[in-house]
């Protein structure tokens, strides 16, 4: 192979991994963000980290989480922390849920909110959206939802509200024809949410680890799903508690499949599958 050729396909060296850094970057994120990292990952997140230590035109990763550690407010904070979220959602998404949220939202009074405090790329809390303007009367007054996420990225998508057809399909087609307006030209093919569904909601940035939470109000219901998964029991154990004081009397909190909270708190009470009602 000629040198030329040779330096085609050589990809471009990234800084220096030292052998404590992925320890070190895993207890960073677990303390900034309840985020736990684990071993099977150290490849993927040893890459991640020389990505961004290139970016920052430092030589070592060890400089790149220096940086992170001698300053709280460093706006890498937030790209590190994007670094490491899984933002793996869909609409619609454990069906039953949002047939228990229908029923539920019929049998309180407003104003009724919700809380999709995992919000992602917006899937799930335009989920939420449907299901609320098909199950409330006037949905347009008194009902609210509140979506956020950790990864700013994310939200930003999501406040955009744009998806490809693929991502809609699990959209019933009554939805997809009230809710959505179909991109015509340059962006045929993509799907957008009308503004009378993104108008039902608030979306912000938030840390679940944040000592304080901006929402004035007391929420009917959260859904918080295949988030705790991510943290150890002592955080899900001290989230959970929190959720309690910030939900109405008889509120409901939607779960993940395969979170189990019964054994962690008596704040909450199993009600049906992945659902919880706070005690």
């Amino acid at each position: 192979m000629s040198s030329i050729a040779s330096s085609i396909f050589t990809m471009p060296a990234l800084p220096e991994v030292g052998h404590n850094d992925f320890d070190r970057a895993a207890r960073i994120l677990r303390a900034r963000a309840g985020i736990i990292l684990g071993k099977h990952k150290q490849e993927m997140a040893e890459r991640t980290l020389g990505m961004r230590a290139k970016a920052m035109g430092l030589g070592t990763v060890e400089e790149y989480l220096d940086l992170l550690e001698h300053n709280a407010q460093s706006p890498q904070w937030e790209v590190f922390i994007n670094a490491f979220t899984i933002n793996h959602t869909a609409f619609f998404r454990e069906q039953h849920h949002f047939a228990i949220l229908a029923k539920f939202a019929k049998s309180r009074k407003k104003p009724f909110s919700v809380w999709c405090s995992a919000s992602s790329t917006g899937e799930e809390p335009y989920s939420i959206a449907m299901t609320l303007r098909e199950s409330c009367i006037a949905p347009d007054t008194g009902v609210s939802i509140w979506a956020t996420d950790i990864d700013t990225h994310a939200i930003e998508a999501a406040k955009k509200g744009m998806y490809t057809s693929e991502r809609v399909k699990p959209v019933p087609d009554e939805y997809l024809h009230k809710y959505f307006l179909r991109g015509t030209g340059h962006r045929s093919g993509m799907v957008r949410v009308k503004p009378a569904l993104r108008g039902m909601i608030e979306f912000d940035v938030l840390n679940l680890l944040s000592p304080h939470w901006p929402a004035e109000q007391k929420f009917d219901a959260i859904f918080c799903r295949n988030t705790m998964i991510y943290f150890d029991k002592t955080t899900q154990t001290r989230i959970l508690e929190r959720f309690a004081t910030v939900l109405k009397p008889g509120g409901l909190l939607f779960a993940g499949h395969s979170e189990n909270f019964t054994y962690l708190t008596k704040a909450f009470r199993l009600q049906g599958q992945t659902v919880y009602v706070a005690t």
